[in-house]
């Protein structure tokens, strides 16, 4: 493990949402995804800080530079109750293994127990050996028994197509 680097965590703002998509594009460069990205600053703008915001997020800042985020948002199990999702933790490249990623998980987790969360939930590639080790030493359980879901746009479409 590298040294430990000084950040400060904080809230995510409006303005730091450039640094965020960018943060966003250097983790599908590392998921080998860089296509798979269609999202746009506007829509994050509109979808964070609109009239119905549907996320939130924390930044870790070093000397004004914003080198690392936890994305969330509420979710809900009708079998638990509110629980909270954490969409996307991305730390830079050059600082990964400083212990930033573990401090932004925490600061999640915090965020979690704030809001009386029921439940803390997220995702994880099978091939992210740090991330998947940091998770494990957290105490999280890391699941093989459920299957993601899901639908874009165009598959969305297609099936309501057929509704017809």
């Amino acid at each position: 493990m590298k040294t430990e680097i000084a950040v400060n965590i904080r809230k995510g703002t409006k303005e730091d949402l450039p640094a965020i998509l960018q943060l966003v594009h250097e983790l599908a460069e590392f998921e080998k995804a860089p296509d798979a990205i269609t999202n746009t600053l506007s829509m994050m703008e509109e979808e964070g800080f609109g009239k119905r915001p549907v996320f939130e997020f924390y930044v870790a800042e070093k000397d004004g530079e914003v080198i690392g985020m936890a994305l969330f948002f509420v979710k809900y199990s009708t079998w638990k109750g509110a629980g909270l999702y954490l969409d996307d933790l991305i730390v830079r490249e050059k600082y990964r293994g400083a212990g930033i990623g573990t401090k932004l998980f925490n600061t999640y987790l915090l965020e979690a127990k704030r809001m009386n969360a029921k439940q803390a939930h997220w995702q994880v590639l099978d091939w992210n050996t740090p991330a998947i080790d940091m998770y494990k030493k957290a105490g999280a359980s890391v699941e093989a028994e459920w299957l993601d879901c899901k639908m874009n746009e165009e598959e969305i479409q297609a099936y309501l197509d057929k509704l017809n």
